[in-house]
């Protein structure tokens, strides 16, 4: 029988390649890094499923391909790195904005703080959000410790406004009033 190729058996002692071959602990702070941008890419994944809008889906798909490249650089030694160009270029932040003021067209100024849910799709991209949000402070930390673009932060933090933008487009065009946080709001058991 022939030896699949997605097992080494050379990450069972806790140890794993950088890009570069450099031997690091799989607790390693590019990591964390990394793999949370790759569980975000993966949660977009889902909310591709929700989305019938093609302008929508092609900006997703465009994110996605753009976190498998993130993921690479931010796998990859510093000593690896300078000898490449960063993936994310000052351009792709402004495109990143535009996407923002695209989603956030026709929908209301700031009425309150959104309690996340709505449509299953609105749902989903909020559960992206806070996974974006997690990365950011995830590439923050190796940030601290090593080389780290920091137009790659710039995309991740608008990233995160655009998925809330985003909730938000998908919850109007469904017709779903968002639910607003109430600082008072006690349980329903309880009010009087």
């Amino acid at each position: 029988m022939k030896k699949s190729h997605l097992y080494t058996r050379s990450g069972d002692s806790g140890m794993t390649s950088l890009v570069g071959g450099q031997r690091v602990p799989k607790t390693h702070l590019r990591l964390e890094a990394y793999g949370t941008v790759d569980e975000l890419n993966s949660q977009l994944g889902l909310l591709l499923t929700y989305l019938d809008d093609d302008e929508d889906r092609d900006i997703l798909l465009a994110v996605q391909n753009q976190l498998f490249v993130i993921c690479s650089e931010l796998a990859t030694a510093d000593e690896d790195l300078r000898a490449r160009r960063s993936c994310v270029v000052q351009e792709d932040v402004e495109w990143m904005e535009r996407a923002i003021d695209a989603a956030e067209e026709g929908q209301g100024g700031w009425r309150g703080f959104i309690l996340p849910g709505g449509t299953r799709g609105a749902a989903v991209a909020h559960v992206c959000r806070t996974v974006c949000r997690r990365a950011e402070r995830r590439i923050h930390a190796l940030a601290a410790e090593a080389e780290v673009n920091p137009l790659l932060l710039a995309y991740i933090n608008r990233l995160s406004d655009y998925l809330f933008a985003l909730a938000k487009k998908i919850n109007l065009k469904a017709g779903k009033e968002e639910n607003f946080w109430h600082k008072n709001e006690k349980n329903p058991e309880t009010k009087e």
